[in-house]
C-alpha cells in the first residue's frame, strides 16, 4: 500500500513505470501453441506411417506379390530364347528392393539403444542385408546389361562381406545368451547340421565324390567318362583334306557368336579372366558359410524360443532358413547347368523371402523393445 501511495503521488515513477510496460512484448499464446501441435502432429503421423503393423504388412504384401510374379511369369519362353529380359528385372527390382528395406530398419535397431539383443547384432545383420543389395545391384549389371554369366564377379566381394558380417552379427545374439539347450534340443541341432552338410555336400561336391558318398547314381559317373573322348573323337577327323575345309567355319562360330551376344567392354572381359580361376573356392566358401548360418539359425531358434523376444527371433531364423534354401538351389541348379543357367527359377524367391523375415525380425523386436521401456516408465511413474 506504501509503495503504490508513492508511486501514485510521483507521476515521473508512475510514467516510466507505464512506457516500460508498454514496451514488453504481449504473450498472446496462439503462436507457440501452433508451433507444438504441427510439430506434434508430423511426429505422430510419421510414427504412425512407419510402425510396426505397417512396416509388417508392407514387407507381406511385398512378399505375396513377389510370389504371384515367380509364380506367373517364372516359365522360359523357350530353351533358346530363355527368361524375358523384363521378367529378370523384374526379380532383381523385388529382391534388392526387400535387402534394402531389410537394411533400413536394421539399422534402425542399430541406431535406438534400447535393443534387448544389442546395438552390434543388428549393425551385423543391417551391413549383410546392405552388402546383399549391392551384390544384387552388380550382379544384375554384370547379368542383364553387359550380357554374361560369369562363375565370379565384383558382386562376390559383397556377398563374401555379407556372409561375414551376417555370421559375426549372429555369433554376438549367440554369445550374448547363455545356451542351457536340454538333450533332445542338441539332437535335433546335430541333426539339422548333419543335413545341411549332406545336402552341402551333395551340390558342392564332384562327380565322383557323389559317387564315392552315395549321394548319387554310378550312371551319372559312367556318362561323364564316356562322353569325354567321344567329343575327342568326333572332333579329330576335321583336319584333313576337304572335310577340314568344310569343317574349319564350324570351329570359331560359336565364340563370334558368344562375342555378338555380350555387350561387355574389354575390361570387363579381362576382369572376369582374371576372377574366374577362384570360382571353386568361392563356391565352396558360400557352401561352408549356408551350413554355418544354418547351425546358428536353429541355435538362435532353441535359445530364444519361449522368451519375450521369440518372437523376432523365430523371423530371422526363419530367414536363414530360406536363405539356405535359395543359394543352395541357385548353386544346385547352376552345376547342373554347366555354367548356362539364367537366374530367376521359382525357388529364387526365397530371396526375397529372406530379406522380408530379417525385416520383419527386426521390426518386431524394435517394437517389444521400445513398448518394454515404455511399460517401465508408466511404473516408475506411477
Amino acid at each position: 500500500m506504501q509503495c503504490q501511495k508513492i508511486v501514485n503521488s510521483c507521476p515521473t515513477i508512475r510514467g516510466a513505470l507505464l512506457i516500460k510496460l508498454s514496451s514488453r512484448p504481449r504473450r498472446t499464446g496462439f503462436q507457440p501453441i501452433f508451433l507444438m501441435s504441427s510439430t506434434s502432429e508430423k511426429s505422430s503421423t510419421s510414427s504412425s506411417l512407419f510402425s510396426a503393423q505397417n512396416l509388417v504388412i508392407a514387407g507381406i504384401i511385398w512378399a505375396v506379390m513377389a510370389l504371384l510374379f515367380f509364380l506367373l511369369f517364372s516359365v522360359p519362353l523357350s530353351k533358346e530364347e530363355g527368361l524375358p529380359l523384363w521378367y529378370s528385372i523384374g526379380t532383381y527390382v523385388f529382391e534388392c528392393g526387400a535387402y534394402l528395406g531389410a537394411a533400413l530398419v536394421c539399422f534402425r535397431n542399430w541406431k535406438s539403444p534400447h535393443m534387448v539383443s544389442g546395438r552390434n547384432v543388428w549393425l551385423g545383420i543391417g551391413l549383410g542385408m546392405l552388402f546383399y543389395f549391392i551384390a544384387g545391384v552388380l550382379f544384375g549389371i554384370w547379368e542383364l546389361y553387359f550380357g554374361l554369366d560369369p562363375d565370379v564377379s565384383p558382386a562376390d566381394a559383397f556377398y563374401l562381406g555379407s556372409y561375414v558380417v551376417l555370421i559375426g552379427g549372429m555369433v554376438v545374439a549367440v554369445s550374448s545368451k547363455r545356451l542351457n539347450l536340454e538333450l533332445w534340443q542338441w539332437g535335433l541341432l546335430s541333426a539339422i547340421a548333419a543335413f545341411g552338410i549332406a545336402i552341402a555336400v551333395w551340390v558342392a561336391a564332384p562327380d565322383s565324390w557323389r559317387v564315392q558318398l552315395g549321394l548319387a547314381p554310378t550312371s551319372s559317373l559312367e556318362t561323364v567318362t564316356e562322353t569325354a573322348p567321344a567329343t575327342k573323337a568326333t572332333a579329330a577327323p576335321a583336319v584333313d583334306g576337304s572335310k577340314a575345309k568344310a569343317g574349319a567355319p564350324a570351329v570359331p562360330e560359336p565364340a563370334e557368336a558368344e562375342e555378338e551376344e555380350t555387350t561387355a567392354p574389354a575390361w570387363v572381359l579381362a576382369l572376369d579372366k582374371q576372377l574366374s580361376p577362384y570360382a571353386y573356392s568361392i563356391n565352396l566358401f558360400y557352401i561352408v558359410g549356408d551350413v554355418f548360418l544354418l547351425i546358428i539359425a536353429t541355435a538362435l531358434l532353441l535359445a530364444f524360443w519361449g522368451g519375450r523376444f521369440s518372437q523376432s527371433w523365430r523371423m530371422i531364423a526363419a530367414a536363414t532358413f530360406s536363405l539356405y534354401i535359395a543359394d543352395m538351389y541357385f548353386k544346385w541348379r547352376d552345376t547342373q547347368a554347366e555354367g548356362s543357367y539364367q537366374s530367376g527359377s521359382l525357388l529364387e524367391v526365397f530371396f526375397v523371402f529372406s530379406a522380408i523375415l530379417f525385416g520383419i525380425g527386426a521390426t518386431l523386436e524394435h517394437d517389444i523393445s521400445t513398448r518394454s521401456r515404455q511399460s517401465r516408465r508408466g511404473r516408475r511413474g506411477a
